[in-house]
């Protein structure tokens, strides 16, 4: 007895579904927000679905265009958007441990998501931020970055060179040993619940700079807290209004590539930090309390 073939849509949800993390990834490293990535996602889904798919040569490019270009026309209206947001605005954290997302998607993730990368990605015109994640996180060549977002190879050519200079300028410098950030998280963490100004000061740089996202719907504050001193005040505030909270729930997880520390409050996300740690110090705290962007931790 032959084995049955698959039907046409069994196999395009097979082509898709081998690429969707992928997709995904462009869709969230462009907007910075879970809730808009899988929407693009679907959309590029529903775009396949309905395709002539017998002309695709290859599939993996003609999703990356279509996601790309679905990306880009929703980032000019969300920067619309931001440009009246209440206090910083921060992406919206992501679960990459693998508990939440699997082994193999977590370490495929890694620091293609990382919140300070995306942070510097928000300064970037939309054309250069598609250009940078594409060409320089991807590495796709020149030509498929050209043809997924109808520009010519050379003004991509010219966008990637200035994207690149200007990230450069801008991105903060971090340890890359996993180790180390896990332990200053947690001796962070620590230090910060138990009130040891002694050792925030030894784990803090002089210049930190701590960032808070409430979007006005939660109490953050609403310019960056520049300087050791006065982030050690707000975080001896914070901590004392966070030990009061009922049923309250403390982790260390993978949050956006790195380690990260989600609270939560009655099971419900309340906040969480992530620490940009450089030569065993902390340089920048990146806390998000506003709801809506925790929704993605309920899952």
């Amino acid at each position: 007895m032959s084995t049955p073939q698959p039907s046409a849509p069994d196999a395009g949800l097979a082509a898709f579904d081998r690429h969707r993390r992928l997709l995904f990834t462009v869709a969230y490293q462009m907007l910075g927000s879970i809730a808009d990535a899988e929407d693009v996602v679907q959309d590029a889904w529903l775009r396949w679905s309905s395709a002539a798919r017998d002309d695709v040569a290859d599939p993996r490019a003609y999703l990356v265009q279509v996601t790309s270009r679905l990306a880009l026309d929703r980032l000019g209206s969300a920067r619309s958007r931001r440009e009246t947001y209440v206090g910083p605005w921060l992406p919206e954290p992501l679960l990459t441990d693998e508990a939440a997302r699997g082994p193999e998607e977590a370490a495929e993730l890694g620091e293609q998501v990382s919140l300070a990368l995306l942070v510097v990605l928000e300064t970037l015109t939309p054309v250069e931020r598609a250009v940078f994640v594409l060409r320089e996180v991807f590495g796709l060549p020149v030509a498929e970055v050209a043809a997924a977002l109808g520009r010519s190879e050379s003004a991509v050519r010219q966008q990637a060179h200035r994207a690149r200079e200007h990230v450069e300028a801008r991105r903060p410098r971090f340890d890359t040993d996993r180790r180390t950030q896990r332990q200053v998280t947690e001796r962070f963490l620590a230090a910060a619940a138990g009130g040891d100004v002694a050792e925030l000061v030894a784990l803090l740089a002089p210049d930190v700079v701590l960032v808070t996202d409430g979007g006005g719907r939660a109490k953050a504050a609403l310019r960056p807290i520049t300087g050791r001193d006065k982030v050690l005040r707000f975080l001896r505030a914070t901590a004392a209004e966070g030990m009061a909270m009922p049923d309250l729930g403390i982790e260390v997880t993978d949050l956006n590539g790195a380690p990260g520390v989600v609270v939560r409050t009655g099971g419900e996300p309340y906040m969480t930090m992530s620490l940009v740690v450089a030569d065993g110090r902390v340089e920048q705290v990146l806390v998000v309390r506003n709801p809506e962007k925790l929704a993605g931790l309920r899952r």
